[in-house]
């Protein structure tokens, strides 16, 4: 069985088992999660499509690690006009472990 979520403003195909990193959530590590944004379930027998999301519907997830990325850099440049711009970024993430999907 797998599910389609949203979370973090994107969607993600789980199936239980599966580890996924995610935009970061609150919580610690070995925190359990419900995520109820259900947009679809399928894999045994008939796929149910939300409209937009599946009522009673719920993915149940175990947080591994809260951490960040790993640093993305910005450069912005000017040819021939001395402007240079250099910038860092770290994303942080959730990284989770889906426990279980119900229907």
């Amino acid at each position: 069985m797998y599910a389609i979520i949203r979370t973090g403003g994107k969607q993600y195909r789980v199936a239980e088992g599966q580890t996924l990193r995610v935009e970061k959530l609150p919580g610690a590590a070995g925190d359990t999660l419900t995520l109820d944004d259900v947009l679809l379930l399928g894999g045994d027998g008939e796929t149910r499509i939300g409209t937009p999301t599946i009522e009673g519907a719920r993915v149940e997830a175990r947080i591994l690690l809260q951490d960040r990325a790993r640093k993305i850099l910005v450069f912005k440049k000017r040819r021939r006009k001395g402007y240079t711009r250099k910038q860092g970024h770290r994303q942080s993430f959730t990284e989770l472990k889906v426990t279980g999907i119900k229907a």
